[in-house]
């Protein structure tokens, strides 16, 4: 049976276009970098979101009206199957995520949720067969059950810690069979709400443990798939270990896993952090850590993970720039973890919001191509720092001075009166500009 029966292959048709179902700006065989466009940006569907999800918020329940809603248990697992794949399929995206029971139901007994997750497996592996989407990544949730009310890899409870490694494990299993190029770990509790009853050492140095005993299992089945770790501030818990990326750097080089790990970052999860989208994926770059991206955004009127789908141009920009500026994600991608508004109740809804969201990183990858073609903030950079190439500033980069020479060439500057104006007035709306043009030049 057809689950989408509206709508059929959705098409690159051009910024005229007034079809509602056809990309304007997303040309996936349009060239980015040596690569087709498609292979560049290397789009995902969140499995979660968009099959499972039924338009809940926290305050009210779900309204999403979905053509396999009259089934449960494993027969609503096997249609999700089968509307998935349809919707990959007429959406022409290359890869999908998914956590361990998007696909299967859990149950009260592990091994029976085990058994549920093969059959599933089994039954998507025979659609990869025939279908070019791949496996971007796969996880353990281990957030949402009420065992996990402490944590996971950090619970006090050893016999959850115990529970959690074999979920993990089982997860490992999957993404081989399934081909993951990547595997992710969200600690969705991993953290503490008062010191008064946490031993946050004990707690790390249990989480580092966990995250070593993934890398030997993972190596002892061939599972060479990149380790993600995705970072998120405050939500649930009140101080997160995965807080930020530089929270995450300073987690991976205290315990020797710096060069296990790269991060997936969220757009949304930067924001709740009080950092914008391209501070952390800066961050990551250039300590060569960028693996992979959950690209959605905020509400900044709401305090909350509102997973967005992404639209706002500034932000895929911005986003594009630091992706280009690191010649793409490697094994990871641009998975939209971003669920359509409650309101957006319809089957329809799900090809509009990710039509809307890729065409913004198309637009977004456009320019930020054209900036750094035109070197118009590399240039602007390297003026501001030009003091660094010659004299004292060379010395100070090459570590040929120390305190007695600064203070003494301070000394013979006394005035410093050659500082240069930032500009950054001038830069956005330089900005404004390529974005305009982009627009205008389709």
């Amino acid at each position: 049976m057809s689950y989408f029966q509206n709508v059929g292959k959705v098409k690159f048709e051009g910024a005229n276009s007034s079809n509602p179902f056809a990309f304007k700006y997303y040309n996936p065989e349009e060239q980015i970098n040596g690569k087709s466009m498609e292979d560049f940006l290397r789009f995902g569907v969140s499995y979660w979101h968009t099959f499972v999800g039924e338009g809940t918020d926290p305050f009210g329940a779900g309204t999403a009206v979905r053509p396999y809603d009259k089934f449960s248990g494993m027969d609503l697992a096997k249609a999700r199957v089968e509307a998935s794949f349809e919707f990959f399929e007429k959406m022409d995206v290359p890869y999908f995520c998914f956590h361990d029971i998007d696909i299967a139901p859990e149950t009260d007994s592990l091994s029976e949720t085990f058994n549920n997750l093969d059959e599933i497996v089994a039954m998507i592996k025979e659609y990869m067969k025939t279908s070019k989407v791949k496996l971007l990544w796969n996880t353990a949730n281990a957030f949402t059950h009420p065992r996990w009310l402490f944590g996971a890899a950090t619970a006090p409870n050893a016999d959850v810690f115990a529970y959690a490694a074999a979920r993990v494990k089982k997860g490992l299993e999957v993404g081989k069979e399934l081909g993951a190029e990547n595997y992710v770990f969200w600690g969705g509790r991993e953290g503490y709400e008062t010191l008064l009853n946490t031993d946050m050492k004990l707690e790390q140095d249990n989480l580092a443990r966990f995250f070593h005993m993934a890398k030997s299992y993972a190596k002892e089945i061939g599972f060479d798939a990149q380790f993600l770790i995705e970072p998120k501030p405050k939500e649930p818990t009140k101080h997160q270990y995965d807080f930020d990326v530089a929270t995450g750097i300073a987690f991976l080089r205290t315990y020797g896993l710096e060069d296990v790990f790269k991060f997936n970052i969220e757009a949304n999860h930067a924001t709740l952090a009080g950092h914008t989208f391209e501070h952390e994926l800066h961050l990551a770059r250039i300590n060569g850590m960028l693996g992979s991206v959950d690209a959605n955004q905020g509400d900044t009127l709401l305090g909350w993970d509102t997973d967005e789908f992404p639209t706002d141009l500034y932000s895929t920009t911005l986003a594009m720039y630091e992706i280009l500026k690191n010649d793409g994600l490697g094994t990871g991608g641009l998975n939209f973890d971003a669920k359509v508004r409650r309101g957006s109740f319809d089957t329809d809804d799900l090809f509009h919001a990710h039509i809307a969201g890729m065409d913004s990183f198309a637009i977004g990858t456009k320019v930020a191509k054209r900036l750094l073609d035109d070197r118009v903030l590399e240039d602007f950079i390297a003026d501001r720092y030009s003091s660094y190439n010659e004299g004292i500033g060379k010395d100070i980069v090459e570590g040929n001075t120390d305190f007695h020479k600064l203070a003494d060439h301070a000394l013979k500057v006394d005035v410093i009166s050659n500082n240069k104006s930032g500009r950054q007035e001038y830069l956005k709306q330089t900005l404004n500009k390529y974005i305009l043009e982009a627009l205008q030049q389709g």
